[in-house]
C-alpha cells in the first residue's frame, strides 16, 4: 500500500511530542504558582543573558543596549561561554517541576527545552569550521551599515555605537581564517562553487579610497539625519572614513585574498553533506530542527515527488484553459522564454507589486480578524545583496514600530521576476504571509519574551506557504496566468523537497538537481542555480515551506470536517497565528484542543 503524505505527517508530529495542552486555569495551586514563578525568573533571566551572548539580536529586536558590540561566535572564549550558558539553563529547567504545570506556561517549558536541547546538540556538529557562505557576517554587517537592515542610524549615539561594532571586524577575520584553515585540515570545507559565488560578493565589498563613496558602507554617511549638527557629522564623516579605509577595507581585503589565493583551491568538489566526516548525522540533525517532526529524508523525498507530480497534473490543466497547443515542456518553454512573461524595468516592477498590495488589503478582513499594528513596506534590495539573492525576502520590523516590516524585492536580476508570480510572492512573503505571522508574533505581549522572538521556520515557512494556498479563496488568482505563478511557486516547494533531500542523503550533483528544477517547473535558469546554492550552503532549511505547510492545511481539514458549518475561517486563522511560532508537534496538540473546545459550544 502506498504510503500516504498525511499518515507520514501524523506519525512523525505526534510520536516526538508528549505535550499535553490545556487552557490556563483561572486558579492554580500553590505548587504550580511556584512552578510558574520559577519559570518566569528563569525566562527573565535568560533573556538578559541571551542578550549579551548574542548582542546583534537585541540590536535587531530594537534594545540598543549591545549596539556598539559584535560577538566573535567563532572563537574559543565565545564558545565556551555559550555552552556554561546551555548548561546553565538546562540546569535551571530541570529545578522546575513540569507536572506542575499547565496552559501557556506548560507550552513555555516545552518550546524552551526544545530549542536548549537543540542549541546543545547543535554545537557537536562545530559549524565555526565553515562559516563562510553567500550568507555570511560579511555580506551582512555591510548591509547594516548600508542603513537597510536593523542597524539604526538617526541619533550621534547610534553612529558612534556603530563605528564601534565595525571596528571589531579584525578580530572576527582572524578568528574566521584560523576556523576556516583548521576545518580544511579535519575536512570540513563549503563547496567550491559556493565559495565562487562568495567572491562575487566581495567585488561589491572591497573598496578603496577612490570607491569608498560609492560602496554600501557609505549610506550611513549619505542618509545621515539632518537633525545632527554640521559639525558633528563633519567629525563622524572623517571617523568612519578612517575606520573604513585603515580597518574594514583591510579585513575584507584579506578575507577575500584568503578565499581566492587559499581556501577555494582546496575546497570539496561536491555539492552535499555527505562527504563531511559527520555528514549523515549533521543532515538527520538538520531536517529535525527545520520540520520541527522525526519525519525522514527518505520519507520527505517520497513526499516531494508526489507532490511535484501532483501540480503537474494542475499546470497541466492551466495549460489547457490558456489554448496552449503543446506538451508541458514546451508550455514550460514558452513561458521561460517569453518576454511577455517578464519585467522591463525596476519601475514597473514596483508598480505591480503595489497593485497587488492593494488588492490583497481590501480582502484581509473577511479573513482576519487579527491583524499585526505594524506597518509594511516594499522595498528594492541592495545591488549588493541583489546579485547572489533570490527573487524577494521579508525582514521583520519591531514590536514598537519604530521599524516597519519590509518585502524586499531583486530589482536587479529581472529574469526572477516573472510577471505571473507577484500575486503569490506578496501572499508568501507580505500580506498575509510572513508580515502576518512575525509581527503579530512580537506584538503579543503576554506571552515570554523569547517566545515573542522564537523562529520555528517550520510554523513561519508554513504559514507563508498556506497564505499563498488561500488566494483563490481570497478572490485572487482570477486570471489563469497569476494562478500559474501560484503553481509554480508551490512546485518550487515541492521540488525542495526532492533537490535538498537529493543533494544530502542520496548525493545528487548540482546539476543533476538544477535539472530536476527545470524540467518541473518554469523557473528562470539563475533562480534555479540560486535556489540549489541556497540548499547546498543551507542544508535541510528549504525542507521547511512544504511541511509546514501540509501539517496546517491537515489542522484546516480536520477542524473543517469536524465542524461543519460551523467552521469560522477568522476563527480558525486567529488560533493558528495567537500563541507565536510553534513547532509542528506542538502546534496540533494546541489545535486539537481548540477544536474539542469549538466542537462542545
Amino acid at each position: 500500500m502506498k504510503t500516504t503524505i498525511n499518515m507520514l505527517l501524523l506519525v512523525a508530529m505526534l510520536g516526538g511530542c508528549s505535550v499535553h495542552m490545556g487552557i490556563q486555569s483561572s486558579s492554580k495551586s500553590s505548587q504550580e504558582n511556584v512552578a510558574s514563578q520559577k519559570l518566569e525568573a528563569l525566562f527573565a533571566a535568560n533573556w538578559e543573558d541571551r542578550l549579551a551572548l548574542y548582542p546583534t539580536w537585541g540590536t535587531y529586536i530594537n534594545d540598543p543596549r549591545y549596539n556598539d558590540q559584535w560577538a566573535n561566535t567563532g572563537s574559543p572564549e565565545f564558545r565556551e561561554k555559550e555552552r556554561l550558558y546551555l548548561e546553565k539553563y538546562s540546569q535551571r529547567l530541570q529545578d522546575i517541576d513540569r507536572s506542575q504545570l499547565s496552559g501557556q506556561d506548560l507550552i513555555s517549558y516545552d518550546v524552551f527545552k526544545r530549542e536548549l536541547d537543540l542549541d546543545r546538540e547543535y554545537r557537536k556538529f562545530r559549524n565555526y569550521l565553515m562559516p563562510v557562505s553567500q550568507y555570511n557576517d560579511f555580506s551582512s554587517l555591510a548591509q547594516m551599515g548600508a542603513g537597510g537592515s536593523y542597524q539604526p542610524f538617526d541619533t550621534v549615539k547610534h553612529y558612534e555605537d556603530w563605528f564601534l561594532r565595525l571596528a571589531h571586524i579584525e578580530e572576527v577575520t582572524d578568528t574566521t581564517i584560523a576556523n576556516m584553515n583548521e576545518g580544511l585540515s579535519l575536512g570540513y570545507s563549503m563547496p567550491r562553487s559556493i565559495m565562487e559565488k562568495v567572491l562575487i560578493q566581495f567585488e561589491d565589498l572591497v573598496d578603496d579610497e577612490s570607491t569608498l563613496e560609492d560602496g554600501p558602507f557609505w549610506k550611513a554617511i549619505h542618509n545621515m539625519p539632518e537633525s545632527i549638527p554640521a559639525e558633528t557629522q563633519q567629525r563622524l564623516t572623517e571617523e568612519y572614513r578612517d575606520l573604513l579605509l585603515t580597518t574594514v577595507m583591510p579585513a575584507y581585503a584579506r578575507m577575500q585574498s584568503y578565499i581566492r589565493d587559499v581556501y577555494i583551491a582546496q575546497c570539496r568538489d561536491s555539492y552535499g553533506l555527505l562527504d563531511l566526516p559527520d555528514g549523515k548525522e549533521r543532515y538527520a540533525f538538520l531536517v529535525k530542527t527545520y520540520t520541527t517532526t522525526d519525519i525522514t529524508p527518505a520519507d520527505i523525498h517520497h513526499i516531494g515527488l508526489q507532490e511535484v507530480a501532483r501540480i503537474l497534473d494542475e499546470m497541466r490543466e492551466v495549460k489547457e484553459e490558456v489554448g496552449f497547443d503543446g506538451d508541458l515542456q514546451a508550455f514550460f518553454e514558452f513561458i521561460r522564454n517569453g518576454k511577455q512573461f517578464y519585467f522591463e524595468d525596476e519601475q514597473s516592477l514596483m508598480a505591480a507589486y503595489d497593485d497587488v498590495q492593494k488588492n490583497v488589503r481590501e480582502k484581509l478582513p473577511q479573513f482576519f480578524d487579527l491583524m499585526p499594528r505594524a506597518k509594511l513596506e516594499i522595498r528594492a534590495m541592495d545591488p549588493f545583496v541583489a546579485k547572489t539573492a533570490a527573487g524577494a525576502f521579508y525582514w521583520g520590523g519591531t514590536a514598537d514600530g519604530s521599524r516597519p516590516g519590509v518585502f524586499y524585492i531583486n530589482t536587479l536580476n529581472l529574469d526572477s521576476q516573472p510577471t505571473y508570480s507577484t500575486e503569490t510572492l506578496y501572499l508568501h512573503e507580505a500580506e498575509p504571509g510572513h508580515h502576518f505571522a512575525d509581527s503579530l508574533q512580537t506584538e503579543i505581549e503576554d506571552l515570554p519574551t523569547f517566545r515573542r522572538y522564537s523562529n520555528v521556520t517550520a510554523f513561519s515557512e508554513g504559514w507563508a506557504l498556506y497564505a499563498e494556498s488561500i488566494g483563490r479563496e481570497m478572490g485572487m488568482f482570477q486570471d489563469p496566468w497569476q494562478y500559474y505563478g501560484r503553481l509554480n511557486d508551490e512546485q518550487l516547494r515541492a521540488m525542495r523537497l526532492v533537490v535538498d533531500t537529493g543533494l544530502h542523503y542520496y548525493g545528487w550533483a548540482r546539476q543533476q538537481a538544477m535539472d530536476y528544477m527545470r524540467e518541473n517547473s518554469t523557473l528562470a535558469p539563475s533562480e534555479i542555480e540560486s535556489e540549489v546554492e541556497r540548499y547546498m550552503a543551507n542544508a535541510g532549511q528549504a525542507l521547511s515551506y512544504k511541511m509546514g505547510q501540509i501539517a496546517i492545511r491537515d489542522m484546516r481539514t480536520d477542524a473543517e470536517k469536524a465542524l461543519g458549518k460551523r467552521f469560522d475561517i477568522k476563527a480558525f486563522h486567529r488560533e493558528i497565528l495567537i500563541d507565536g511560532a510553534l513547532p509542528m508537534g506542538v502546534l496540533k496538540k494546541k489545535m486539537d484542543r481548540w477544536l474539542t473546545t469549538e466542537l462542545k459550544k
